[in-house]
C-alpha cells in the first residue's frame, strides 16, 4: 500500500509508520541489522502498536525493510547481559506480543524474507500473515546453545506440538509453502504480489463494524486457551452483551430490511 502519510519518531528510528486509506503499516526499519529485535526496537514497536491501537485506523500491517523480515533477538544487544537484564528484555518482548493481540484492529504480518526466532514469533503472534514465496521461517536456537524458549510459545500455539518441535529441535528453515501448510501463515503469493495480497486480506478482515470486529478479536483470544465449557461461558456473555450495541442492532435490521448497513461503531 502506498503511504498517504509517513512518520518516524526520531532520527534513525527503528520503526516508521505509514498511513494509507484508513490503514497503518508499522515498518521495522533496521535493514542493516536484519530488523533484529533489540530492546530499543521492541520498545519502539510497543509504542507504535499502542498509538495505532488508540487511533481510528481500521487495520495494521507489520512489515520489515531490507532483505529480511526479522532475524529475532539482537545478540549484540544481549551478549553479556545479567539475569535481571535478560528477564527484563524477554518480558518486554512478551509485552509486545501480548499487545499485538490485545489492540482492537486486525494485525497482518507482511513477510517478504526470512523470519527467525523472535522474528518468527512475530509472525505467529500476528492475527493474520501473508508470505512471499521468497520467505523462510526458522527457530534456529535448537542448532546452537540457546533454545528458542519464548518464541516457541507463540509458534507452538499456532502450528501445533509436532511441527513446532520439528522447527525447534532441528532449527531448520522451512519455506513459505510449508509454513502455509502448517498454518503459520494464511497464504503465499509471488513476491511481486505481496503488497496487493496483504492489502486485499487487510481490507477483507476489516469489513463491517470496527467495534464488533475489535470485540470479536479480543473475545477470541480470551477464550481460545480455555476448556470448552469455560470458552462457551465467556463467548455467551460477550456475544449477548455485544448484541445490545447499535451496530449489532443495525446489522440485524439491515439484513431484515434487505439494505446496506450504516455503522456507527457504538
Amino acid at each position: 500500500m502506498l503511504p498517504d502519510q509517513q512518520e518516524a519518531g526520531v532520527d534513525n528510528a527503528c520503526v516508521e509508520l505509514e498511513h494509507h486509506e484508513g490503514f497503518t503499516t508499522i515498518w521495522m526499519n533496521l535493514p542493516k541489522r536484519r530488523n533484529a529485535l533489540s530492546l530499543r526496537h521492541m520498545e519502539e514497536l510497543i509504542e507504535a502498536f499502542r498509538r495505532v491501537g488508540d487511533s481510528d485506523a481500521r487495520g495494521v500491517m507489520l512489515a520489515g525493510r531490507g532483505p529480511v523480515f526479522s532475524s529475532g533477538h539482537d545478540f549484540a544487544d544481549m551478549a553479556g547481559s545479567n539475569l535481571a537484564e535478560m528477564r527484563h528484555l524477554l518480558a518486554v518482548c512478551t509485552d509486545l506480543m501480548t499487545l499485538m493481540q490485545s489492540i482492537p484492529q486486525p494485525v497482518v504480518a507482511r513477510v517478504h524474507g526470512l523470519a527467525t526466532a523472535a522474528g518468527c514469533q512475530l509472525v505467529a503472534t500476528a492475527d493474520l500473515a501473508v508470505a512471499a514465496d521468497t520467505a523462510g521461517f526458522a527457530a534456529p536456537g535448537g542448532k546452537g546453545g540457546w533454545f528458542c524458549h519464548t518464541p516457541m510459545v507463540a509458534i507452538g500455539q499456532t502450528v501445533g506440538r509436532k511441527r513446532a518441535l520439528e522447527l525447534a529441535l532441528t532449527g531448520d528453515v522451512i519455506d513459505a509453502a510449508t509454513a502455509a501448510d502448517w498454518g503459520l501463515v494464511n497464504t503465499v503469493v509471488p513476491a511481486g504480489r505481496l503488497d496487493e495480497a496483504c492489502g486485499d486480506l487487510l481490507r477483507r478482515a476489516t469489513r463491517g463494524s470496527a467495534l464488533s470486529k475489535g470485540m470479536g478479536k479480543q473475545a477470541f483470544y480470551a477464550q481460545i486457551d480455555l476448556d470448552q465449557p469455560k470458552a462457551y461461558t465467556h463467548a455467551i456473555e460477550v456475544m449477548a452483551s455485544s448484541s445490545q450495541t447499535a451496530d449489532a442492532q443495525e446489522s440485524m435490521d439491515a439484513f431484515l430490511e434487505k439494505r446496506e448497513p450504516k455503522w456507527v461503531d457504538r
